[in-house]
């Protein structure tokens, strides 16, 4: 029998976790000086479960893109969507509350309250979520990152790898729907530092999305895909590159200054 008017169709549509379009940001100048352009037009697409890195040479709008994906910047002009939202058109609390409920940061400055443990930094986006932590996912998370030895130690009482850890295994606990991260390996040790990266792939594997900026050429290539910045524009994109390519074309990007 043919089908009516009334049969109803379906089509799955996949939104990116993040995507920009145009996304333009400049600093102020100095006294009497025109702004400093940042970014200059930048369009990219983060799908589910894929690892993205950025690089590039010092100075190239790195960080600047990342916070402003992460609805932690403003900019100027052009769209930044996460989960389907555009920051733009969302004020203060809800924008909160979008980076509170889908989004976890790994900060390069740590940002760990001193006067807390370790468990109780990691437990602490789901307190002021009003969530609660469970105990169970706090210590996998700490055991994820190789101290579980060290859940009642103080920031001051850590190194800085391993306050580096602790941030990351609080920007895990949470389960976000997308991290976002600023140098995750910078503080670390080889070994330490490859078990990070292996648990930020196998958030990817779960489903979930990362975004990373860093100078490890070694990091960036166990990313699906590599953004080359220079002078706030993509200079490049390589897919599951070595990190001789990703160093080849961070060194191109460098020499078309």
């Amino acid at each position: 029998m043919a089908r009516t008017a009334h049969a109803r169709w379906t089509q799955t549509v996949n939104i990116p976790r993040v995507s920009a379009h145009n996304l333009q940001k400049s600093f102020p100048g100095g006294r009497k000086q025109p702004p400093v352009p940042v970014l200059r037009g930048i369009s990219i697409e983060v799908g589910d479960g894929e690892m993205v890195s950025i690089v590039g040479p010092s100075g190239s709008g790195k960080s600047t893109l990342l916070y402003c994906l992460s609805g932690l910047e403003p900019y100027n002009s052009g769209s930044v969507r996460v989960e389907g939202h555009e920051l733009g058109e969302l004020g203060r609390s809800a924008l909160a509350s979008l980076r509170r409920d889908h989004v976890g940061f790994v900060f390069q400055s740590y940002n760990l309250i001193p006067s807390l443990s370790a468990r109780e930094n990691v437990a602490l986006p789901a307190r002021l979520a009003r969530r609660g932590a469970r105990r169970t996912d706090v210590t996998a998370a700490l055991a994820a990152v190789g101290l579980g030895d060290r859940a009642r130690h103080k920031p001051g009482q850590l190194s800085g790898g391993q306050q580096q850890r602790v941030a990351i295994a609080r920007a895990l606990a949470m389960k976000p729907h997308i991290v976002f991260a600023d140098e995750p390996t910078g503080s670390l040790d080889t070994a330490s530092g490859d078990g990070v990266l292996q648990r930020l792939r196998r958030v990817t594997r779960e489903g979930r999305s990362v975004v990373m900026v860093t100078h490890d050429l070694e990091a960036a290539a166990r990313a699906d895909r590599v953004l080359v910045l220079r002078d706030g524009v993509i200079h490049s994109e390589l897919r599951e590159p070595t990190p001789e390519q990703v160093l080849d074309a961070v060194s191109l990007a460098g020499a078309a200054a």
